[in-house]
């Protein structure tokens, strides 16, 4: 049976994702000075103003205003023509995290979970990255178009962009690419024909494999033709919008909290990376191709109120069996995730910028003694 599966992604420049920096980046400047800081920072970014605005609680001192200006600034928006820059007005709306919710949080003796959620973990033994090869070569795509600007190999281009990659299945099987979608914001001077041309010769042919390109192949490149006008200025900002091409791209579901701008007792950011670390322990270990994990919590509470495993029918250990073996080899409380991938850290901006997985952060590695233990119970 053959199915295409579609996967997309955005710059740094995009306007969500730029707001996805500047509250990462309001979060990591407070976990620099105060490691305990608790933050639930939101952002939206239009043409007239950016506004931050959240709950913090915090010994830090932060100058919020400016580590917006900065994230604006590393995200590439510097130009006036763009009608939005690092100098457009920022407002700060920062206030103190409600006292009902510190105590769900302070009341555990391990630390309780900062709301109720669903998390969701997923991996594939489809590429190295353990994620699907669409959702890798869409954000393959973003990532060299970034690198383009950044270091002016493509002097022509702007901050905004987006790929999409669909790719054909048969019988489950990757047979071929149907479609590449790669959109990209440029100065008003550039012929499209060059720039369709560049794009192809300098990103697409840079990424993609010719071996999955085949003459039925259908690449659309700036489809719209003219995109000058972007970012903020064209489509307004907002954290958290992303969520899903942050992740699996609509591969595996999402419980739909965002991630940006919340410090690690919030299990919607903290236990969905708990949830991934576990997944890709399931398919590293060659005990399934892929693994879906989900964990639930209620606010306060320190344990999760349902563990829940699927592999799609490719492990021989029965997916209830599975709910026993996480149980028993990780600590699943807020403090044994935060302990265990060391999560007070200044690392969240980075994630902000091509999303959360396979980057080379401390939930990307698996424990041999965790596959081991795993394939203890295969034999």
């Amino acid at each position: 049976m053959k199915r295409i599966v579609s996967c997309e992604s955005v710059t740094a420049g995009h306007p969500d994702k730029v707001c996805d920096q500047i509250s990462d980046s309001v979060l990591d400047a407070l976990l620099r000075e105060d490691p305990l800081s608790r933050a639930a920072v939101e952002c939206t970014a239009s043409p007239d103003f950016v506004h931050v605005m959240g709950e913090v609680t915090t010994k830090a001192n932060v100058d919020y205003e400016q580590e917006a200006r900065k994230a604006i600034r590393r995200a590439g928006w510097t130009e006036d023509e763009y009608l939005f820059t690092d100098r457009t007005p920022v407002v700060v709306s920062i206030h103190s995290q409600s006292p009902d919710i510190a105590r769900g949080v302070d009341s555990a003796a391990s630390i309780g979970a900062g709301d109720q959620g669903i998390m969701f973990g997923y991996a594939t033994d489809e590429t190295e990255e353990g994620l699907p090869l669409a959702h890798v070569l869409a954000r393959k795509l973003t990532q060299k178009l970034t690198d383009a600007r950044e270091d002016g190999s493509i002097p022509f281009l702007r901050p905004d962009g987006k790929s999409q990659v669909s790719i054909e299945y048969d019988e489950g099987k990757i047979r071929r690419i149907d479609t590449i979608v790669l959109s990209a914001q440029h100065d008003e001077d550039i012929e499209i024909g060059q720039l369709r041309e560049v794009l192809y010769s300098k990103v697409i042919s840079q990424v993609i494999p010719d071996s999955l390109i085949d003459r039925d192949t259908k690449f659309f490149i700036n489809p719209t033709g003219r995109f000058v006008l972007g970012g903020p200025a064209a489509d307004t900002g907002l954290t958290g919008r992303k969520i899903i091409a942050d992740t699996y791209s609509g591969y595996a579901p999402h419980g739909g909290g965002a991630f940006s701008g919340k410090d690690p007792t919030k299990v919607d950011r903290s236990a969905s990376y708990l949830a991934r670390n576990i997944a890709l322990t399931i398919v590293k270990s060659g005990a399934a191709k892929q693994a879906l994990v989900q964990l639930a919590w209620a606010i306060g509470i320190s344990h999760p109120v349902s563990i829940f495993a699927d592999t799609f029918s490719t492990c021989r250990i029965p997916d209830d069996r599975l709910a026993d073996w996480i149980t028993d080899n990780w600590d699943l409380t807020p403090k044994g995730i935060i302990d265990e991938f060391d999560l007070r850290r200044p690392i969240y901006a980075d994630t902000a910028r091509f999303g959360h997985f396979a980057t080379g952060q401390s939930w990307e590695a698996v424990n041999p003694d965790r596959t081991a233990s795993l394939l203890r119970l295969l034999n």
